[in-house]
């Protein structure tokens, strides 16, 4: 987990989410919402209708340096921008953890692109590196709704996938 390495990457990651005007997300870091179908048809789903698409910018900074395991039940594309690598946990209905490292050494094998599909548990954190921030956007399709999004309980996930109870240890709010 980064840790922060001076007032000169605070004070970039402060820039960024006074630039951006991010705010504190519930599942940790910062974000906006930058774009919603609005002008189109929207989908139906079991919660309701949704946007076709909507769009955020996401920010994991030292201070703030996790986000934490939750659900989404749409699908989602994340797109890694600036800063420091940021490592994905995710947790496929069937147990099966994958790790994914988004950042921009693609020759070491780190990603641009992510997707992750509706119905996995999905946690990040913030790489040790030189700035102290990792930026990223997210485009959700349908649309993103707080009424389609489960924060995991470190108890109820332990209970529901054992085998990863250490790592729900570090990556959730309690």
């Amino acid at each position: 987990m980064a840790t922060s390495t001076g007032n000169e990457n605070a004070h970039n990651a402060q820039n960024l989410i006074t630039a951006l005007n991010l705010e504190p997300h519930v599942e940790g870091g910062y974000y906006r919402r930058t774009f919603q179908t609005d002008h189109q048809v929207t989908a139906q789903t079991p919660g309701g209708p949704r946007y076709l698409m909507s769009s955020i910018y996401y920010l994991l900074t030292c201070d703030s340096p996790i986000g934490h395991f939750h659900l989404n039940r749409s699908d989602i594309m994340h797109y890694y921008h600036l800063g420091d690598a940021i490592q994905y946990s995710l947790i496929f209905p069937d147990g099966r953890l994958e790790t994914v490292m988004m950042g921009s050494d693609v020759a070491a094998g780190q990603c641009l692109q992510l997707h992750v599909p509706g119905g996995v548990w999905k946690a990040s954190r913030l790489m040790d590196g030189t700035t102290g921030f990792g930026l990223i956007s997210e485009a959700v399709s349908p649309g993103f709704d707080f009424a389609d999004m489960e924060m995991g309980s470190r108890r109820k996930l332990s209970e529901q996938f054992a085998e990863h109870s250490a790592l729900f240890e570090k990556l959730t709010l309690g």
